[in-house]
């Protein structure tokens, strides 16, 4: 089992910059696939961006291209949502998911990762 656990939430203003973070614990090891979802009040869950095991390879869900980044340290147990020129539009919560797997392979459908957080409420204020 894998235990995620993000942090980082809170409430800004339009504009403003907030980074998430997700630590793995348990029986972690780096070949997870990582993965961030959003989930606004009255919506479906929302694929946000991927990073595959490596780093190498990233995937955005195409509104937050050029304003988020998503990243990973090198002990490969924290995944990091760096969130620029967030907007209203943002407001969710984020939730953190891993995948093992040794490809480069990204999903962006929830039913694609095994493990999830219980997430952070980001509010964006207008």
């Amino acid at each position: 089992q894998v235990q995620l656990v993000e942090s980082g939430g809170g409430l800004v203003q339009a504009g403003d910059s907030l980074r998430l973070s997700c630590a793995a614990s348990g029986r972690t090891h780096s070949a997870n696939a990582m993965g961030w979802f959003r989930q606004a009040p009255g919506k479906e869950r929302e694929f946000v961006a991927a990073v595959s095991w490596s780093g190498s390879s990233t995937k955005y869900e195409e509104s937050v291209k050029g304003r988020f980044t998503i990243s990973r340290d090198n002990a490969k147990t924290t995944v990091y949502l760096q969130m620029n020129n967030l907007q209203p539009a943002d407001t969710a919560v984020y939730l953190c998911a891993a995948r093992r797997t040794t490809t480069e392979s990204l999903g962006e459908m929830s039913w694609w990762y095994a493990f999830w957080g219980q997430g952070t409420q980001v509010t964006v204020s207008s």
